[in-house]
Order: C-alpha cells, then sequence, then structure tokens
C-alpha cells in the first residue's frame, strides 16, 4: 500500500489529491490505473528517455492536458509504476510465507510469488529491472527503500536455507541473493506465459536449480 507520505508526494499539479474519497476517489483510482498501464507498456517498449508524456497521452487515450492533471512528469509516472510493483510483491509475498516455516518451501514460495507477478506485468518487470536509476531525489530514495525491503526479506530466506542445510557453506550471501534474482529478472528477455510452461512449472525449476546449487543437494518441487 502507497503511504500517506508518498501519496502527499505525488498529489496533482492541479491540486487534485490521490487521496480524495468516495467515488470521486474510485473513479480517479482508475483512471490512474489505466494511464499508469499504458505509461508502463511504452517505458518498456522505447525507454524511459524516449518515452514521452504524449506518447503516454495517445496509448492511455487521454488528451495531453488530462495526464498532466495527473503528472507534472514522466519521473512521477515513473515513480508509481516502481513503486506499486515493488509493495504489491512485498505485500504478496509476507501473506504468502504465512505459517509456512521450513525455509526451503519459503523459497519456492518466494520464486513462485516472483514468477507469478511478474508473468502477469512482463513490461512491469522490463521497466523495474531497467530504469531504477532514471528516477532521483524522494523518488529514488523511496524505491530504493522498499526495493530493500524485498530484497532483504528474499535473503533472509536464503540465509536460514544455508545455516540449515549448508553451514559450512562460505558463499557470500549478497551475491547469492543477487544471482537469484539476475535469473528471475531476466524472465522478460526469453519468457513468454502465453506459449511456453505455466509460471508454477517455470517457478520450480528455477527455485530447484538454484537450491541444489547453493546446497548442493536435491529438493524436489513440491
Amino acid at each position: 500500500m502507497i503511504s500517506n507520505k508518498t501519496e502527499r508526494m505525488f498529489d496533482s499539479p492541479k491540486g487534485g489529491s490521490l487521496a480524495a474519497t468516495g467515488e470521486n476517489r474510485a473513479t480517479r483510482d482508475e483512471r490512474l490505473n489505466h494511464i499508469l498501464n499504458a505509461a508502463t507498456i511504452e517505458i518498456a517498449r522505447v525507454g524511459y528517455e524516449k518515452a514521452s508524456m504524449r506518447m503516454v497521452a495517445k496509448a492511455s487515450g487521454v488528451s495531453l492536458a488530462g495526464l498532466y492533471h495527473y503528472f507534472d512528469s514522466k519521473e512521477k509516472m515513473l515513480f508509481l509504476i516502481q513503486f506499486r510493483t515493488f509493495a504489491a510483491l512485498l505485500n504478496n509475498l509476507r501473506e504468502k510465507l504465512h505459517g509456512v516455516n521450513d525455509p526451503v518451501e519459503q523459497l519456492r514460495v518466494m520464486v513462485r510469488a516472483h514468477v507469478g507477478y511478474f508473468a502477469d506485468h512482463m513490461a512491469a518487470l522490463k521497466t523495474c529491472s531497467h530504469e531504477l536509476d532514471s528516477l532521483s531525489g524522494q523518488a529514488y530514495d523511496e524505491t530504493r527503500a522498499i526495493r530493500k525491503e524485498y530484497y532483504d526479506l528474499s535473503r533472509s530466506i536464503i540465509e536460514r536455507i544455508l545455516d540449515a542445510h549448508s553451514p559450512g557453506n562460505t558463499f557470500d550471501r549478497h551475491v547469492v541473493t543477487m544471482s537469484l534474482f539476475g535469473t528471475l529478472n531476466w524472465l522478460y528477455r526469453w519468457y513468454d506465459p502465453k506459449r511456453d510452461r505455466s509460471p508454477t512449472m517455470i517457478a520450480n525449476q528455477i527455485a530447484t536449480q538454484f537450491l541444489d546449487g547453493i546446497v548442493g543437494t536435491p529438493h524436489a518441487g513440491k
């Protein structure tokens, strides 16, 4: 969920707040989501630098003036795309981990959740993988902070696996964690969930290969 502080940070330049209530809020949120979806696809397609407000307006079917009612810059759109994506990943993972105590199964849950989310949001995966450094100032700091929360939760699972199953392992835990994310975040380059194997099958194989690599012991997929 986006905090009140974050909402205030990106209030409309016309003075309309993202915290509006009632039907106005519902309508506004629907339009905002529609614009952000179009912006995500355009940024993923041509890159942040080449994407323009006019391109997003055309893709979303909103007038350029209407677009500026919601955002006065591309950076505000990029911020919300990234922040919302990682907030969704983090909250979804926390929910799915509830009641799961075995770190090996936690790792499988994490990989399935990550692959499953991005199988439905491939443009967001590409945008988030490429464009963090396109942000600056508070937008960069807010996005980096929530990405770090997701990283820290994932790393804690990996550390528990290594401590339990390979206590003498001298692997650098950061390198291990980033190697997993490197695998997961490269999916947009080769994986088409509409034509290839299911997200669950892909996730189970990635998790098994990863587990075999860090602890050297087969872990059958569940």
